[in-house]
């Protein structure tokens, strides 16, 4: 089941730490489920999780949470309880905007660059790239027999990327090929249920700590050469 409420959160935070997590993304997220940037949610999760773990607890800050863009930038400079970072996905509208509010609260900013989206040559012209903490470059490509050519393609638009370290990681049936690339690249990764509901075999995964420990597993199980 995928936690909803800080102190589901802040218990999934906890078990996927003791897995092994090293840096945790959370979405806040309201009494009835859906992503939230609202100060009051967002103070009440980060407080939950920050009780349970010592890592790094960053948040979204995609337009699914508040599509307008001017909205989206007051929920930010209200923000009471401030996270390590927060994912700025770079083709949506108003994301420079959001970067520069982030930073200047001393808020580390992952770049989202979405494959199939204008977001790696945005990015490359964007005066804020060598001010983010890293990219996080996300392939959405969904197929375990493609999502590979997909994330080279990417972090070849990527380039030099500002000479910020690149996050790699895919979702639903391109999530755990992108994880073993990643791991033969020597990339950071990331895996939780926000990018796969399922193991490598295909069972369900019943939590973000069994997803997290069958992660690290696979980012070194395959060695060959990139």
């Amino acid at each position: 089941m995928v936690p909803l409420t800080p102190q589901a959160l802040a218990d999934s935070a906890a078990e996927a730490v003791a897995a092994g997590a090293t840096d945790v993304h959370v979405h806040p997220k309201t009494p009835c489920g859906q992503d939230s940037l609202s100060p009051r949610v967002l103070a009440a999760t980060l407080e939950a999780i920050r009780a349970r773990v010592p890592v790094p607890v960053g948040v979204t800050t995609g337009a699914w949470a508040e599509p307008d863009p001017a909205a989206r930038l007051e929920r930010i400079r209200g923000w009471t309880v401030l996270p390590d970072h927060a994912s700025v996905n770079w083709h949506e509208p108003g994301a420079e905007e959001v970067a520069a509010a982030l930073i200047d609260r001393g808020v580390g900013v992952e770049a989202g660059v979405w494959s199939g989206t204008d977001a790696a040559a945005r990015f490359a012209v964007s005066p804020l790239g060598p001010k983010v903490l890293r990219v996080l470059a996300e392939v959405t490509d969904p197929a375990s027999g493609t999502a590979e050519d997909t994330a080279r393609a990417l972090l070849a638009d990527l380039g030099s990327a500002h000479g910020r370290p690149v996050l790699l990681h895919g979702e639903d049936g391109g999530a755990w090929p992108v994880l073993r690339l990643a791991g033969r690249l020597g990339l950071a990764t990331r895996m939780g249920l926000e990018d796969t509901l399922v193991l490598p075999d295909g069972q369900r995964a019943l939590s973000n700590a069994r997803l997290v420990a069958e992660a690290l597993l696979q980012y070194g199980c395959d060695q060959r050469s990139p």
